[in-house]
């Protein structure tokens, strides 16, 4: 599979009598657009491609699943009053874009030095990224907003999965309702944790469907969690970062972890 072949495939299952395709061979990016509104979405081919080489077909079912979902949410009337307990705040990297295509600015907040805070409605199968024409036009300000999101985030379960390998505990989160990676903003949750660590608390945030809160009691945890947070980094279908996070007075600190190289 290369990309004119995937661009071809894409094509041909995102085809609509309302949307058209458009192709832009430097970048190797397609666009989907519709016709009407001329809004869309721009995807990169040659990361769908990695992902096929290793899930074949379901590499290409979620792009088709997430793109019509997103086309069908910028194409419904969106409203947030009523709707308050469907804002989320949302966890981006820092290289994220900071505006819609149309150049709209999408409302968010510096987080860490490799993450933003961006603010979501829930629609149900996907979700709209709120933006400065939504809160001018349903008359809310920022602060509304993000007291709402982080209030929401508050509520949401955290049921963890806990592992043990070589004397260090890894906790995992992975409900896979969208908003996994949000939960580092429950302070209290992470609070709570930090009373459980027994070494060094340490967070990460690879995907938006995972947080990893680890208990570092050794150098070889370290070690353990810079693979791990690699492997879902790179396997992630919203990656946010493969750095970890030092957890200390309710602070968030990125870390580097160099790991070492096995002997064959």
């Amino acid at each position: 599979m290369d990309s004119r072949k995937m661009r071809k495939e894409l094509e041909n299952r995102l085809q609509h009598p309302d949307r058209t395709f458009s192709y832009d061979r430097e970048k190797d990016q397609l666009r989907i657009e519709n016709k009407n509104t001329g809004r869309g979405i721009t995807i990169a081919l040659p990361g769908i491609v990695a992902k096929w080489q290793d899930h074949k077909e379901k590499a290409i079912d979620e792009v088709v699943y997430y793109v019509s979902e997103g086309l069908n949410a910028m194409e419904s009337q969106v409203e947030l009053s009523g709707k308050e307990k469907n804002i989320f705040p949302v966890i981006r990297s820092t290289s994220f874009p900071s505006e819609a295509e149309e150049g709209i600015p999408f409302l968010f907040d510096n987080h860490t030095a490799e993450t933003r805070i961006y603010y979501a409605l829930d629609l149900g199968t996907t979700y709209r990224l709120i933006d400065s024409k939504l809160l001018k036009k349903e008359g809310w300000s920022a602060g509304q907003v993000r007291e709402t999101a982080l209030f929401n985030v508050r509520s949401l379960s955290v049921k963890l999965k806990e592992d043990r390998v070589a004397d260090n505990t890894f906790y995992f989160l992975n409900s896979n309702d969208g908003y996994d990676a949000s939960r580092i903003l429950n302070t209290s949750f992470l609070n709570e944790m930090k009373k459980k660590i027994k070494g060094t608390m340490t967070v990460a945030v690879p995907h938006q469907d995972v947080l990893i809160i680890a208990d570092v009691e050794n150098n070889t945890g370290y070690d353990i969690l810079a693979q791990m947070t690699m492997s879902f980094f790179a396997s992630g279908r919203v990656p946010i970062t493969a750095l970890s996070f030092l957890y200390e007075d309710g602070e968030l600190e990125p870390i580097f972890i160099l790991g070492k190289t096995k002997k064959e």
